[in-house]
């Protein structure tokens, strides 16, 4: 197996792990009393990414890996991964608030609002790059910074309605 077939099937694993996950941790929020804000575009989130992913196994399955990419692809799932120990049961792939739950300010979230948001759009450039597929990563980089503006303005507004004021 090639390194770019493996990095490719790495990634699928990941994400398909990554759905379940979500699904957990909804299902365990919405038993807390957790409500879901703004579903209507989820469905835009999943085509978008679901394209970028099928994309790439089309375009890239047989092509040569950069690894400089490949390798700042990998760096991006170290924060990825502290994103996700951050958030802890609460990341979903949806927005679901616990209604006066305090807002995450570990990890990441101590510089940052949405870091995971950085990551993914980071993520949708690198690893297209790393099999050269230029104008690929700026056609799903321009795709995703469209649904993310949607979905970044419908996260803020209900983390501020639903979440726990900060202590001052």
């Amino acid at each position: 197996m090639s390194l770019g077939l493996a990095l490719l099937t790495l990634v699928t694993l990941q994400r398909m792990g990554e759905l379940a996950w979500a699904r957990r941790n909804t299902r365990r929020l919405k038993a807390r009393g957790a409500v879901e804000v703004a579903p209507g575009h989820y469905g835009l989130i999943v085509l978008v990414h679901a394209a970028w992913l099928l994309g790439l196994w089309i375009l890239a399955w047989d092509r040569p890996l950069a690894l400089g990419w490949a390798g700042v692809y990998v760096a991006l799932q170290v924060a990825r991964f502290w994103v996700l120990a951050s958030l802890g049961e609460r990341w979903t792939t949806r927005i679901v608030v616990l209604p006066r739950a305090p807002l995450v300010r570990t990890g990441l979230y101590r510089f940052m609002n949405h870091p995971n948001y950085c990551i993914v759009a980071a993520e949708v450039a690198v690893l297209p790059l790393a099999f050269g597929l230029i104008g690929y990563a700026l056609l799903f980089s321009v795709l995703n910074a469209a649904v993310l503006m949607i979905r970044i303005r419908a996260e803020t507004r209900a983390l501020k309605e639903f979440s726990q004021p900060q202590a001052t």
